[in-house]
């Protein structure tokens, strides 16, 4: 009795992996509908910052009341959105961050006006971009993506030279950066110059188990096929919680005091996330299927 119960865990997955792929079928059939939704509502497929719409970004470098702050400039500047900075350490206010798609001189005005004092480059900093400059660049590193994803596709396929195996990995680093964008618009995280960078390093990030997996799969006869996946799967999930760990932490640190750095950790722990499902379960069943549809 106990080895029938054992050689029954021992092989729950032949019977559950076709099963299992149904969950990340169904989320990505979520996420492009949902990105199909948020394109016809917002025409583009991100929320945009000042640094990829243009616009004014003020740093105060004193403590303010951001409730009052907002309340007394809002109808007065287009598209406001406040943050505040604080100290690592004894998490006091250090400064706070305006964002606005208005004019730098009307800003400052209207900044000046509320705070009842001149704002200079000992008590503050302006940074202004404009919204044709500001266009360009997010084009750019769209481009950017896009060239790095079909290099990364066509070196995959170098590698396996096998069409199943090849668009498994692809599949999954696509379902990856999908899914993570949708999560972010649904938090509502305004999107930067950085954050677009993240998705560029998400791509690497969602390529590396996979190619692990598949050559391990693939590459390799030594034990059976189970015990081929369980080995890359311990291998593959050390490196993606190392990963995770590591960001989580650091994000905890930054989040008060780096608005970019903090942007990059958000993306790259919630990509790493997606990661896991995709890389242990799409790529999983896929290559499975694939292995065992070969051999009959």
């Amino acid at each position: 009795m106990e080895q029938q119960i054992e050689h029954k865990k021992k092989h729950w997955h032949d019977k559950s992996y076709k099963l299992l792929l149904l969950i990340p079928a169904i989320l990505l059939v979520f996420s492009f509908a949902y990105m199909f939704v948020f394109y016809q509502t917002h025409g583009d497929f991100i929320y945009k910052d000042t640094s990829l719409t243009g616009g004014t970004t003020v740093t105060i470098s004193e403590s303010l009341n951001i409730v009052n702050l907002e309340k007394a400039i809002e109808g007065k500047l287009e598209e406001i959105n406040i943050r505040e900075i604080y100290d690592l350490i004894t998490s006091e206010q250090k400064a706070v961050i305006i964002e606005t798609k208005s004019e730098g001189v009307y800003t400052k005005e209207i900044l000046e006006d509320y705070l009842g004092y001149e704002l200079t480059t000992e008590n503050s900093s302006f940074e202004f971009t404009g919204s044709t400059l500001s266009e360009s660049f997010y084009k750019q590193l769209l481009i950017a993506i896009l060239v790095a994803f079909l290099f990364m596709a066509i070196v995959v396929f170098i590698i396996f030279r096998t069409f199943v195996p090849s668009s498994a990995v692809i599949i999954s680093a696509l379902a990856d950066i999908l899914m993570t964008l949708v999560l972010v618009n649904i938090l509502g995280i305004k999107m930067s110059t950085a954050g677009i960078v993240a998705f560029l390093m998400l791509i690497g990030y969602s390529v590396d188990t996979d190619i692990l997996l598949t050559t391990r799969i693939l590459k390799r006869s030594d034990g059976s096929l189970n015990e081929r996946i369980f080995g890359a799967f311990k291998t593959g999930i050390t490196m993606t919680l190392t990963s995770l760990l590591a960001f989580s932490i650091a994000l905890l640190l930054v989040k008060s005091f780096s608005i970019v750095l903090a942007q990059i950790l958000t993306i790259l722990v919630i990509g790493l996330g997606f990661d896991i499902l995709n890389t242990w379960i799409t790529n999983v069943s896929i290559l499975k299927w694939y292995v065992n549809k070969k051999k009959k």
